[in-house]
């Protein structure tokens, strides 16, 4: 039997993608917005592709404050933005 591949939905741009092609976005217990480059860290999770476009396209379509239930300050999505970049170099 074929292992089933896990399948998340981008915030950004709403497309579904083998979990391992995109990125982990985390909401820590302490409340943080953060870059779960492991994948392992506790917390809830949103995903996204690994795409500028689609970070951006969460921040227009308010996918990150779904996903998490709350507002996102806009230097969470500049710091994130920064982190993404970083790890495109």
């Amino acid at each position: 039997m074929a292992k089933k591949i896990p399948m998340r939905q981008c915030v950004g741009c709403g497309e579904m993608k083998n979990k391992k092609e995109m990125m982990r976005v985390l909401k820590t217990p302490e409340n943080e917005i953060v870059l779960d480059v492991t994948g392992k860290k506790n917390g809830r999770g949103a995903y996204l592709c690994k795409t500028g476009e689609c970070l951006k396209k969460a921040h227009k379509n308010k996918g990150l404050e779904r996903s998490f239930k709350m507002s996102i300050p806009n230097e969470v999505y500049d710091n994130l933005e920064k982190e993404f970049d970083a790890l495109h170099e």
